[in-house]
């Protein structure tokens, strides 16, 4: 059966490969959506002909009226766009896939309008992950991840009482930079942190992996889809990236799900689910491989999923903040205003200075809590050298 599918952050990484995956099924896209990419924008509108196009950028949007005036597509501007487009009724499944807190309110939307929810936006579970949960709960909303670790945890679960889940088992490839130390690092270049041995991403995911802080904000949501304390998630590095993730039950057995590195995989079965189809990845053959590596991470390297898993721990606020924090720090780094050494450190001042008074949380505390953590971030910076001289 045909799903009419929305996917907000269209001309990302994942949005394209979503749409790939849309093209093979026979999916009619209901709305696109992005931030400000108006070129790409305008072809993927005129190749998939959806009924909105939503864009962030108020001077894309003016752009994009232009390019798009000749068409019967409606046009939609600002967070508010996004939010309305992920609100339609004629959804089947909307695919989140923009990168940032921008991510958090249309999330918000789409549940709130009881559409399924395929989830590719990191932020949306590390930042809010409660208020999240709960609305979703409250309006009988699925929310199926897009991660290929997440993906794989929630494929092992099926069929499994969730009462005999003992442990998550949270693979990572460890990076590009698996192995160096923590002087090495400090030389590390741009050009070197956006160079992954085994999965093409976007720009700002690039580094998250090559520091490890993806790691552990994919920690933090697992202990949200799942429903698990940090306590019963490991994270082990596993280099050839074909175990995406594993599940430890209480009679002692794992099971994996396994595959080549291709995000065609998870984001189809988000998208077919509870189903299969035929997918673009090439079949696995373990003997190609011939051996698989497990390792546990250096944490005292890869402080940023150090981080990560103690904001975990606290809880409340403080996944927020770090996540924040990252965001800002990688902004910085990738606009060469900072060094690759100062990703971590930018964490690590925001988590010894921010305080999380709050027992519950509300959306406005979540972005009151991002705005600050930014802060701090450019109060550390504003201490660097090199912070003023690029």
């Amino acid at each position: 059966m045909k799903k009419n599918i929305t996917v907000l952050g269209s001309t990302g990484s994942i949005g394209t490969q979503t749409l790939h995956c849309c093209k093979r099924l026979g999916y009619p896209l209901v709305a696109l959506a992005a931030n400000r990419s108006t070129t790409l924008l305008e072809a993927q509108a005129r190749e998939f002909s959806p009924r909105y196009v939503a864009v962030v950028d108020e001077n894309a949007y003016q752009d994009l009226k232009v390019r798009l005036a000749d068409t019967n597509i409606r046009l939609l501007s600002g967070v508010q766009g996004l939010c309305e487009v992920a609100a339609l009724p004629e959804n089947d499944i909307v695919c989140n896939a923009v990168v940032g807190m921008v991510g958090l309110r249309p999330t918000l939307a789409a549940i709130e309008a009881g559409n399924t929810l395929a989830l590719a936006n990191k932020e949306t579970l590390v930042a809010g992950g409660q208020l999240v949960m709960e609305a979703a709960a409250q309006n009988n909303v699925s929310i199926l991840p897009v991660d290929s670790e997440h993906s794989a945890i929630f494929q092992c679960l099926q069929g499994n009482e969730r009462t005999s889940l003992h442990k998550l088992l949270l693979t990572a490839s460890g990076g590009p930079f698996r192995g160096k130390t923590a002087a090495e690092l400090e030389q590390v270049t741009l050009e070197q942190a956006l160079h992954h041995p085994n999965w093409e991403m976007g720009a700002k995911i690039t580094v998250d992996s090559s520091t490890l802080m993806n790691k552990g904000l994919e920690f933090i949501e697992a202990m949200w889809l799942f429903d698990v304390t940090p306590n019963r998630i490991e994270v082990v590095v596993h280099p050839q990236s074909v175990v995406h993730s594993a599940v430890e039950f209480q009679d002692g057995s794992i099971i994996a799900q396994l595959g080549v590195p291709d995000m065609a995989i998870p984001i189809q079965y988000a998208l077919t689910y509870p189903h299969r189809a035929l997918s673009s990845a090439k079949p696995l053959s373990l003997v190609e491989y011939g051996s698989l590596t497990f390792e546990p991470p250096d944490l005292k390297t890869f402080v940023c999923l150090d981080y990560a898993m103690e904001a975990a721990r606290r809880g409340g606020l403080y996944p927020c903040a770090v996540n924040s924090a990252n965001e800002q720090a990688v902004a910085l780094f990738l606009d060469g205003k900072i060094g690759y050494g100062e990703i971590g450190r930018s964490i690590g001042y925001v988590l010894e200075h921010f305080s999380d008074h709050t027992a519950r949380y509300c959306i406005e505390d979540i972005f009151s809590t991002d705005l600050a953590a930014r802060a701090l971030v450019l109060e550390y910076c504003r201490g660097l050298a090199e912070y003023y001289t690029k």
